[in-house]
């Protein structure tokens, strides 16, 4: 009896007898990683109708509901996973961004709105400050009594912090700071909470005490009366009105003339000035200083990179629910009409985005255990942290970019019924749009990863001479010429002997796949490495200008890099897969995510000889052949995200298109069977006699 039913059951989603099965509850296990208790339970709660998005209403009222809806996650407890103990919270920051990121799939202007109340403000007092300021203003901003505003973007600089032209001088007469926008382009601009709901604001200004500029520093500041929410003497701002998506988030402008604050209200962890005006900081190097600041805040694009994963896992569950439903044109039968999901190009549309969200997720559970390891103080050196905020750096530009291509592709997928706001595709990319700009523009954050790939690279040759470098650029410049003169191009066809069949089984082979990959890192890095070799002695201008001559290679590098990276967290997860059905369906999307990146890249690993064009004319009907077997497999896949209908909410994922395509089978059926049909025109015209 059971082989019967596992027989149906196969067979109803199309699998192939005798093929591999996956266990979905112990797939969906481990993808929730390692905080899955939190993440069900913020799943349980984005899953109420109080905190999910009404569509149509206007930005006022999106407004209204967003902040009631944080009110509702301070009353369940939802908020204060990250905040220290002794103030009610828990420590625990891994668990924090776990649940956060979840709240994506409620509102994503719901989600960023805490993030900025709870993940950026309150982060700010909690990282930048110290004893006095957590126990002053903690319990205010955890409880939203003090709804506050991170006040760093201005709208003269946003990637470029450190250039910020925000002024905090110290009146050593008053012992205050004097916080002053000097001109247009000084004022904070697309600050969250600015327009409506903040009160206070952490703000970020170059420090000046005694003639000297120290660079940027944090103070909290009051903005408005709690009471008539007025703007306090000499604060200003504007309400940057209506976005093209996260419109439950009152952005605003925000500017200063010569507001005077208390000398305690600097957040003074790593740079304070005393009584007399005497600048001390326990960081000596300006640089690093800064960066270290920066660093306490890199929460925002982890909690990003998950969202975004999230997000794509929303999309997919419902356009491959769907297509595996709908049905069109009679391709091989003369009475059905075809399941979407069985033509190769919509397997390639969703397979190949569905293999690299499984990879996204993968290393987003990495970057996480990082994050907690850093801030927990686990693994906390200053290697640690720079390695967080590259990662972070690295994997952020990905996934966001990533989930607007897979909501688009998701919505062209499910055709018109895609473009209904109802089925959320629209909806969801159109608030997630500005995630590739900010908490870092995605670009930005990329040319930091080829920064330090570049470090990396020089701290190799840092105490050799010249000569060795030398010999290292030539032998580079050798090996490119074996492979672009055909050596060993002749020889991987040699070894492939004419079979497309090897050729194919060669790639699929996982350390293949690894060496293309981490070559062409490598490769790109050290080429730029070398072109760029002398540039920091050069004056200010030439540097400049030779670096911008490379500018697109070193990002194209870093994404090369970000995309192995997401490789490698892919493979480490299938050694922690126990049912052997399931790693096998799953090494078959991690040498699709593989293989597509290659022949993404194809003409590069043509073009440096790195493959053959034997071999890489077999790229391609692999993919193609992956496709065919992850097919049967493709809702297990989806199913295993765990998300139910609560967080879907797209009307065409509940099962209403096999409803209707099975009544027309159904009517068509008997009217065929009644011998009442009419007659199709075309076989009449068939039957003539020629």
């Amino acid at each position: 009896m059971t082989e019967v039913v596992e027989r149906a059951t196969n067979s109803a989603k199309g699998r192939p007898q005798g093929s591999p099965s996956i266990d979905v509850e112990a797939l969906g296990e481990q993808l929730l990683g390692k905080w899955a208790k939190i993440r069900k339970q913020t799943r349980e709660l984005s899953g109420r109708p109080e905190l999910h998005k009404t569509e149509g209403l206007t930005h006022t009222e999106h407004r209204r509901r967003t902040f009631g809806q944080l009110k509702y996650l301070v009353e369940h407890n939802a908020v204060h996973r990250a905040f220290p103990s002794a103030l009610g919270g828990s420590d625990d920051h891994g668990g924090n961004i776990a649940g956060f990121e979840e709240l994506v799939t409620a509102d994503p202007s719901l989600q960023i709105k805490a993030g900025v109340q709870w993940g950026l403000f309150g982060s700010a007092v909690m990282h930048l400050g110290t004893a006095e300021h957590h126990t002053k203003w903690l319990p205010g901003i955890m409880n939203l009594d003090i709804p506050g505003c991170f006040a760093m973007t201005e709208t003269g600089h946003g990637s470029d912090v450190a250039s910020i032209a925000t002024t905090a001088t110290f009146d050593p007469s008053t012992q205050e700071f004097v916080i002053n926008t000097p001109f247009r382009a000084a004022w904070k601009d697309y600050i969250g909470n600015a327009a409506i709901d903040g009160i206070a604001a952490v703000v970020f200004a170059q420090l000046v005490t005694s003639g000297v500029n120290h660079g940027v520093h944090a103070f909290y500041m009051n903005l408005r009366d709690p009471r008539t929410k007025e703007f306090l003497p000499g604060i200003g701002g504007e309400d940057d009105g209506v976005k093209g998506g996260l419109n439950g988030i009152d952005n605003g402008r925000l500017h200063f003339s010569n507001v005077r604050i208390p000398r305690t209200n600097l957040l003074n962890r790593y740079g304070d000035v005393d009584a007399n005006g005497v600048y001390t900081s326990p960081i000596a190097s300006p640089g690093r200083r800064f960066f270290t600041m920066l660093g306490t805040l890199v929460q925002g694009r982890v909690s990003l990179d998950g969202a975004a994963v999230a997000a794509s896992k929303l999309a997919l569950k419902t356009a491959i629910h769907y297509a595996s439903e709908r049905r069109q044109f009679n391709a091989s039968s003369h009475t059905d009409e075809e399941v979407l999901l069985d033509y190769q190009r919509h397997q390639r549309r969703l397979f190949t985005r569905l293999a690299t969200t499984y990879a996204a997720g993968f290393a987003h559970e990495q970057l996480l255990q990082k994050f907690d390891d850093v801030f927990s103080g686990a693994h906390s050196t200053d290697e640690d942290r720079q390695d967080l905020e590259t990662l972070a750096a690295a994997l952020k530009p990905l996934s966001t970019w990533h989930a607007l291509d897979t909501l688009q592709e998701c919505r062209e997928a499910c055709g018109g019924a895609g473009f209904l706001i109802e089925n959320r595709f629209a909806s969801l990319r159109a608030d997630l749009d500005v995630y590739v700009t900010f908490e870092g523009d995605n670009t930005v954050l990329l040319q930091l990863v080829a920064k330090r790939l570049l470090a990396d690279y020089a701290r190799e040759f840092r105490n050799v001479d010249v000569g060795v470098l030398a010999r290292y650029v030539v032998t580079q410049a050798a090996g490119a010429a074996v492979h672009r003169t055909g050596l060993r191009q002749v020889a991987q066809f040699v070894a492939d002997t004419g079979s497309v069949q090897k050729a194919a089984i060669a790639l699929r082979d996982e350390e293949s796949q690894r060496t293309l990959l981490t070559d062409r890192v490598q490769t790109m890095v050290a080429e730029a490495g070398a072109a760029l070799k002398g540039a920091n002695k050069m004056p200010q201008h030439q540097a400049a200008a030779v670096f911008n001559q490379h500018q697109d290679d070193l990002i194209e590098a870093a994404q090369a890099h970000a995309e192995l990276l997401q490789w490698e967290a892919f493979t480490e997860a299938l050694r922690e897969v126990g049912d052997p059905g399931t790693l096998r369906v799953l090494t078959w999307l991690r040498d699709l995510f593989g293989l597509s990146l290659i022949e993404k890249s194809l003409s590069w690993y043509l073009m440096n000889g790195r493959l053959s064009m034997q071999r890489g004319r077999t790229v391609g009907d692999y993919i193609n052949r992956l496709l065919v077997k992850i097919r049967p497999h493709a809702l297990d896949l989806v199913d295993a995200f765990g998300y139910g209908p609560e967080h879907l909410r797209a009307a065409i994922a509940t099962g209403a298109e096999q409803v209707r395509q099975d009544e027309a089978r159904a009517y068509f059926r008997a009217e065929r069977a009644s011998g009442a049909a009419p007659v199709d025109g075309k076989v009449l015209l068939a039957r003539k006699p020629g």
